[in-house]
């Protein structure tokens, strides 16, 4: 089929003004062997790292579509998990910046995310309401635990035991043993949504945080297995040690849970997120308001030393104290354990933080404001009432509040931005920030010709003149009572017209005045206001055609007005729009003109007769912007549904939808040369798009869009039907079906492939010549392979981990037999064997009553027991001889350099130190009791 009509592709060329997403966390990452210097933020779909001591971006890692929800460091500080709003996550290597593993599970948003201690298993919360348990090592997912009915808020992994903590919006706190896969305890002592927990002191402390001014503190303790062997005093130590359990606890289990104090915070609102530093000592949360705490958890011996301090100030306020009181007192109290530090005072509404805790004692907080800051403090924990200073804001590297107007200059290469409380000029090619000029809340901006002028329409009805090169107003002219809506140029380059909520429309004419304030008496732009057309309505939109005939002017009444531009009489009234007209244009021809409206469509009219040729329903919220390509008839929208697209204003159909906000879109603009688009919108992101030499089909658009909407369909949790404890924790996604697909064309081409061979060899055998033999396929030579058997091994280790076991299971039951008929082959040339043994265990899992009901493969069953045996035995022997041999090596080099053997048996002897003093501690306890 031939291309009727071809056109050129906008492709994302850069997002910039953006410094922090407020709806993702921010984590302190290690770079170049330095900790506390770099942080990591979301940033709608990609992940910026922050160098806090220059203040510049160190590094980008880049994603695709959807936005970063959650970020966490791997314990090796090598990786960085970023979950995103599709429910993907993907683990990006810091050093080379790139994707080393993407996890596709969840159904909707990732809200939290966990390493283990040896960064092994990473686990992900989300909306769905489900946690899921990965392997970063083997790329696959191991376990989906089901149980929460709400959003999971934050998970912990303990580092002792294989046990997952667990929060979330249902007001309970779980506990999943990973070995069983199942919650064997839920504290149910919340009374609204769990919003955040902490693991504290090695494991000892579990702290909560909901929706009241109480952080509850839980403490953890490991039930001794002996106690049935313990004497009576022992097993009643142990009684009394459990008397405080809830009692949904199941006694059975070894970790038990019972909580022993609270401590009240003084921030107001529910905590919003709260978080521990590596070492478990410090916590930190913050509610809704401007406050940051921070608590401190002693070590042993600074508790002893708090309760001595505590014993003599209660003594000495109290002459008479009776000796059983005095026993009593003796026991370490929560306050004794915690220390509360100075509360930071923060200058914004806080997001998220992340604590680092130096080895001198230093605390570094990086935290994620609401105004789009990344703020980093400092606080010496050693030192009493110690204040937090400042020591970095990243600031002026994006606006505080949306972006609500944005323009081009003439010369394509500069863009101005307006916001609630600021302009700034950004270089297009760098995007970076070149000026920034505090004003007022910003409604619409335009250059000046010449490009050394800025002027801004403001909420209050002024119309100001910026200097670019000074960086400062120029001149602040009155121009309307209420909302200046609409700044737009005239053809002749020599004035404006401006138009606002005051219902009138106003023409100024550029001038040059002598500036009485300086010295140099050197003459500034200024504007005169010529003449004022007056209208029934509030004016939302201006624009002047190309040819200087005619201005329209988009109402408040829904219609939009056009005038002759010398006499100002009317000439036409385009009605037809259910809502105000929001945006339009006039095409650079003065052929057409497009409306876009808050009924969310967009209407092309023609000049000439003010007739409607298209209405067009173009977003699913109201139409925010709109404007034509310079000499052409296609024009860009934007909406609040956060989309951009593109469309032609002769076909009347929509060529392309750009990657829009996370939000609503505010305005857009175009370059005079029309190859650049930039958008602006909730997310605070400025985006943008730009021409390249690659062509564009509709056809294939749309057929690209509804694959997209089938994907957004799909994506649903797997469970085999009459098989519940298989519920995969993988999900079926276009990767999946792509890999299934691939396996099933393998399968028929190795088929057609041994008809070939078998024919060659009959032809071989009845010939008294040597025949050539024939060619493989071209997708094995591809592949670098020439027997059926490779082809196969090697599609199967070309599909993505995280894909592999949907993929299988979506293959029919005569294709899985025709792999396990291959495996023998496979495990027997010992290639491969953890790959092939896993693809064996799977699918017999699956299908293992048709399979062994099936009495063809019951030799090939055989086979694979025997082969599978006798190859992983080797395997295993091979690993625990490398194993031994590398210790063996170790020790060797300890002896010889006089390093200590010993470590395993200092933190054993530790271990029962801190046992034996709390059986001491128990027993004494019990004791004053009976007395």
């Amino acid at each position: 089929m031939g291309l009727t009509k071809q056109y050129l592709r906008y492709v994302p060329a850069g997002n910039f003004n953006i410094i922090a997403s407020q709806n993702c966390n921010l984590k302190f990452v290690t770079l170049e062997g330095q900790e506390g210097r770099f942080v990591a933020v979301g940033a709608c779909e990609h992940v910026i790292i922050w160098d806090l001591r220059l203040g510049e971006k160190a590094q980008v890692l880049p994603g695709e579509k959807a936005s970063v929800t959650a970020l966490c460091a791997s314990p090796n500080k090598r990786h960085l998990a970023v979950g995103y709003s599709d429910g993907n996550i993907q683990i990006y290597d810091l050093k080379s910046a790139e994707v080393i593993s993407i996890f596709s599970g969840h159904r909707s948003d990732i809200t939290t995310l966990a390493f283990d201690s040896y960064g092994h298993k990473l686990a992900s919360g989300s909306k769905d309401t489900d946690v899921i348990v990965w392997d970063t090592v083997a790329e696959t997912g191991l376990c989906r635990l089901s149980g929460h009915k709400g959003p999971i808020t934050q998970i912990a992994f303990m580092s002792q035991h294989n046990i997952l903590i667990s929060g979330s919006k249902d007001s309970f706190v779980k506990f999943w043993d990973l070995d069983t896969q199942h919650c064997f305890k839920t504290l149910t002592g919340h009374r609204t949504e769990v919003w955040g927990l902490s693991l504290v002191k090695d494991d000892q402390y579990l702290v909560t945080g909901c929706g009241d001014a109480e952080l509850r503190v839980w403490k953890l303790s490991q039930k001794d297995p002996d106690t049935e062997n313990k004497s009576s005093i022992d097993h009643l130590t142990s009684t009394l040690e459990l008397i405080d359990l809830h009692e949904s606890d199941d006694l059975n289990h070894p970790l038990q849970c019972h909580k022993i104090g609270s401590l009240l915070r003084a921030g107001k609102g529910r905590v919003v997120s709260m978080f521990c530093d590596g070492s478990g000592q410090v916590i930190g949360c913050h509610g809704t308001d401007t406050q940051l705490e921070l608590f401190y958890f002693c070590s042993d011996d600074e508790a002893q030393v708090r309760l001595k301090k505590r014993l003599k100030k209660e003594r000495k306020n109290k002459k008479e104290i009776e000796g059983q009181e005095i026993q009593l007192d003796l026991q370490l109290s929560l306050r004794d354990q915690v220390k509360r530090l100075v509360p930071i005072r923060l200058s914004n509404k806080p997001k998220s933080l992340d604590l680092v805790l130096g080895n001198g004692g230093e605390l570094r907080v990086s935290v994620n404001l609401s105004n789009n800051t990344v703020e980093l403090y400092t606080i010496q924990t050693a030192v009493k009432n110690s204040e937090a200073t400042c020591l970095r804001s990243i600031v002026s590297q994006g606006h505080h509040s949306e972006v609500r107007s944005v323009c081009f200059s003439n010369d394509n290469l500069a863009i101005a931005s307006g916001s609630a409380e600021a302009v700034k000029m950004w270089n297009r090619p760098s995007q970076a920030c070149l000026r920034t000029v505090e004003t007022g809340y910003i409604l619409s901006c335009i250059f000046v010709p010449g490009d050394r002028h800025v002027l801004a329409g403001l909420k209050n009805g002024a119309l100001l003149i910026i200097d670019i090169a000074a960086g400062d107003i120029l001149e602040e002219i009155p121009a309307h009572t209420e909302e200046l809506w609409a700044i737009c140029l005239q053809p002749d380059q020599r004035g404006c017209v401006t138009g606002g909520g005051d219902k009138t429309v106003k023409f100024w004419q550029f001038e040059l005045v002598v500036d009485e304030k300086s010295e140099s008496k050197a003459k500034v732009l200024s504007l005169l206001h010529v003449k004022t057309l007056k209208l029934e309505d509030s004016v939302l939109c201006v624009k002047i055609s190309p040819n200087g005939k005619f201005i329209a002017v988009g109402l408040l009444d829904t219609t939009v007005k056009i005038f002759f531009i010398d006499t100002l009489k009317f000439y036409l009234s385009l009605y037809g729009h259910k809502l105000p007209v929001l945006c339009l244009d006039i095409s650079s021809d003065s052929a057409l003109i497009a409306t876009g409206s808050a009924d969310r469509n967009v209407k092309i009219w023609g000049m000439d007769f003010g007739d409607c040729h298209k209405s067009i329903f173009a977003h699913d919220d109201s139409v925010t912007g709109l404007q034509f390509v310079p000499r052409t008839h296609y024009f860009f929208t934007c909406g609040k549904d956060g989309k951009v697209k593109q469309w032609d204003g002769d076909s009347f159909e929509k060529i392309i939808t750009l990657q829009g906000h996370a939000g609503e879109a505010w305005a857009l603009a175009v370059s005079p040369n029309g190859q650049f688009v930039v958008s602006c919108g909730a997310d605070r992101v400025l985006r943008l798009y730009e021409k390249s030499e690659q062509p564009l089909v509709l056809q294939d658009e749309q057929e690209e869009e509804r694959e997209q909407q089938e994907v957004l369909a799909t994506g649903e949790q797997t469970v085999i039907p009459g098989q519940s404890g298989l519920n995969l924790p993988s999900k079926k996604t276009v990767g999946s079906e792509k890999a299934a697909d691939s396996i099933l064309e393998c399968l028929e081409i190795c088929e057609k492939y041994k008809e070939q061979l078998a024919e060659h060899e009959a032809l071989q055998a009845a010939s008294s010549r040597t025949l050539p033999p024939p060619q493989p396929p071209l997708l094995m030579q591809a592949l670098n392979v020439s027997t059926p058997d490779d082809f196969l091994l090697e599609t199967i280790r070309r599909i993505r981990p995280s894909d592999l076991e949907e993929a299988l299971l979506l293959l029919p039951f005569a294709s899985v037999c025709e792999v396990l008929q291959i495996l023998p082959a496979l495990i027997a040339r010992g290639d491969q064997i953890e790959l092939v043994c896993k693809i064996c265990i799977f699918l017999l899992k699956l299908h293992h009553s048709p399979i062994v009901a099936n009495h063809t493969l019951l030799v090939t069953l055989k086979q694979l027991q025997k082969l599978a045996f006798t190859k992983v035995q080797e395997l295993r022997d091979l690993v625990g001889y490398n194993l031994y041999g590398m210790q063996f090596i170790q020790r060797e080099i300890e002896a010889a350099e006089g390093v200590q053997l010993f470590r395993d048996a200092t933190l054993e002897k530790k271990k029962g130190d801190k046992k034996r003093k709390k059986r001491e501690n128990l027993k004494r306890s019990m004791i004053v009791l009976n007395s």
